[in-house]
């Protein structure tokens, strides 16, 4: 990965709502593991509650912006984590993908297309989730995913 690119990590989601903060998780995590193996000089780690006008500022300028945030799927199986690469010709067409605090990505991802402001590559971390009721804490099965894709994650953008 070119050293001077722009990489912005963002975690998405609510961490009062047990899963829906696996994307807060695992940013901690990686700027927890930042202390002894530093990320490269342009990566930067944010959390977002997932607002489309928020996102949209905090990817605007990267050359790389990976979000990663918490799925309902149906059968679900809490733990499993999809990836998703879209390029800025793929970012273009929305997806069906919902996000487990209703705001979409996708909503994002359009309105950021309508004002020309995407990044110029997104990847998409959407980890299922088990439980998105008030209360603090990931599921068992969520938070044992954090610190692989926190890894797996560290090892993309270095």
């Amino acid at each position: 990965m070119n050293l001077a690119m722009r990489i912005t990590v963002i975690g998405v989601g609510n961490e009062f709502r047990h899963d829906d903060g696996v994307g807060w998780a695992v940013v901690a995590r990686l700027a927890e593991r930042a202390e002894q193996r530093p990320l490269p000089s342009g990566a930067v780690l944010m959390v977002c509650d997932g607002d489309p006008a928020r996102l949209i500022t905090l990817w605007e300028d990267a050359d790389l912006a990976i979000v990663v945030d918490a799925a309902h799927a149906h059968p679900g199986h809490p733990g499993r984590v999809h990836r998703l690469e879209l390029d800025s010709e793929q970012l273009c067409r929305s997806g069906g993908a919902t996000s487990s605090h209703g705001l979409g990505l996708g909503e994002a991802v359009e309105l950021a297309r309508e004002l020309d402001r995407l990044p110029g590559q997104l990847i998409v971390y959407a980890v299922e989730g088990a439980d998105s009721s008030l209360g603090t804490g990931l599921s068992a099965p969520v938070a044992a995913a954090v610190e692989p894709l926190a890894e797996r994650i560290a090892k993309e953008i270095t």
